[in-house]
């Protein structure tokens, strides 16, 4: 198990080591952060559109009821 008290000594130790970060995000970072999302929007969009699409036909043919004309 672990103790409490590793955990704290852990955690304390992490913060002490932390140094800061001079950096910069301009206008074209935040175009590029902004094009990522809507392609992974679009991208899961088209995935589900495609396994619902197999999903609908699947059990279309499962349930489909015969129809025999005598």
């Amino acid at each position: 198990m672990i103790k409490i008290k590793n955990i704290f000594f852990v955690v304390i130790f992490y913060n002490l080591m932390i140094t800061p970060s001079f950096s910069y995000l301009d206008p074209g970072s935040s175009s590029i952060i902004l094009q990522a999302i809507i392609g992974m929007i679009a991208a899961v969009g088209t995935t589900i559109g495609i396994y619902w699409k197999k999903f609908k036909d699947f059990f279309s043919k499962l349930f489909k009821k015969k129809n025999k004309i005598n």
